[in-house]
């Protein structure tokens, strides 16, 4: 069995993957360590509500646009390339448009924000920048899920290791010679993404997608596949980030920045399942029949379950090295780590199952259920739990929602192979 699974194009691609990850999560880690030292736990903590608020827009924002596109690109290439660009070009439209609509909502209500949901004046001119930044997100993942449709891992690691290897050196300039404050430091974390799209539309066809006609009337096809990944995609992001906004909402900016230091540690391990659906999706999408998915699922399953028990394996170390890397002001992260990092790892465990109901057996909506499930959890149990125990208690919550989150689609997935 082992011997049949290293010799697979999936596991070469993996390691390519996983290559690529492990890289560009060092440099991830690096961005936010020296982010951490010189802006310190308070302006840290203002940057993490920032950026997250960034991703949670960008989310919402992509209205599943990135998911269907990995589904009708693959699907697409080998029967009909010109309907794969009428789908890459329709998908780009798409993204232009809702960072139009979100740039003017974001900007104009900052102040609102800032002062009456966070409580924290001075989010304002950071929110405003986000407003722009959320276009570089959007675009950028585009050209990522592009590579992927295409199976360019080896690319997609190449160009994702340079704009984060590029924004690392401009940080460390600004922190050394330069000024580096909470604006300076989302100035560079928001240009880069904008660098990494426009060099990967020389990579890929662009000519050929931007000459693509009559796009528009894919729309049907591409949001009837769309609606149910965006209503599940709105629901988990905001519950993925529910638990930042809740220390943001309940805690001092200092025991955010704690809480955002652990997360960021413990944020490798997402940037991995990434790494790897992006191998395993088009997979998914292409088998016909339930065997070939089941003999898949067994070798991904037993991939990602290597991955988790070097995961545990790694905790000790992590948490020696959290006080040394970050300072002294951060070790009370060490508590949240721990229980952010074992969910991060049941997330990682729950990859193989996530990814075969939603591309194999197309049913997104399944995780619309799970997303409010996790958004209860998160809402009710932390707010109650970051009460009482503060950050630890945000972790402990975490924990639970993607416990939550592997068991509700396995059940089904069992379900529906046993019918």
């Amino acid at each position: 069995m082992l011997k049949r699974i290293i010799t697979t194009a999936t596991f070469k691609q993996s390691q390519i993957t996983i290559a690529g990850t492990l890289i560009n999560g060092a440099l991830g880690a690096l961005f936010y360590i020296v982010l951490a030292r010189f802006l310190g736990p308070s302006n840290f903590g203002l940057l993490t509500i920032a950026l997250t608020t960034q991703v949670l827009i960008a989310d919402i924002a992509d209205i599943g646009t990135n998911t269907g596109l990995i589904r009708f690109v693959s699907s697409n290439l080998a029967r009909s390339s010109d309907k794969a660009y009428r789908f890459l070009k329709l998908s780009l439209e798409i993204k232009l448009i809702a960072w139009a609509i979100t740039f003017l909502a974001i900007f104009f209500l900052a102040p609102f924000l800032a002062t009456q949901v966070f409580h924290k004046s001075e989010l304002i001119l950071p929110l405003r920048l986000i407003a722009f930044g959320v276009g570089g997100a959007l675009l950028f993942t585009f050209t990522n899920s592009a590579l992927q449709a295409y199976q360019k891992y080896f690319l997609w690691s190449i160009i994702n290791i340079f704009t984060n290897a590029l924004r690392l050196i401009l940080i460390l300039i600004l922190g050394y010679y330069l000024v580096l404050d909470v604006e300076s430091s989302l100035l560079v974390y928001m240009m880069l993404p904008f660098f990494g799209f426009f060099v990967t539309l020389f990579i890929l066809p662009a000519r050929k997608i931007l000459a693509s006609r009559e796009e528009f009337s894919l729309s049907g096809e591409l949001f009837k596949y769309n609606i149910p990944v965006a209503i599940f995609t709105v629901i988990a992001a905001f519950s993925a980030r529910l638990d930042i906004y809740l220390n943001a909402t309940l805690l001092s900016a200092r025991e955010v920045g704690i809480y955002g230091a652990a997360n960021q540690l413990a944020s490798v391990v997402p940037q991995l399942v990434g790494a790897l659906g992006m191998v395993a999706a088009p997979k998914f999408s292409s088998f016909q029949n339930n065997n070939q998915m089941i003999i898949y699922l067994k070798k991904f399953q037993l991939l990602v379950s290597g991955l988790v028990f070097l995961g545990i394996l790694s905790i000790p170390l992590l948490v020696y090295l959290i006080p040394i890397i970050y300072g002294q002001g951060y070790q009370e992260a060490v508590i949240p780590f721990i229980f952010l990092f074992l969910a991060m790892l049941v997330f990682l465990f729950s990859l193989p199952v996530h990814i075969s109901v939603i591309f194999y057996f197309a049913r997104p909506d399944i995780f619309i259920w799970v997303s409010v499930g996790h958004l209860l959890i998160i809402g009710i149990l932390g707010y109650l739990m970051i009460s009482n125990f503060g950050v630890v208690g945000a972790s402990i919550t975490v924990l639970v929602g993607t416990i939550f989150n592997f068991l509700y689609p396995l059940i089904w997935l069992l379900i529906k192979l046993k019918k």
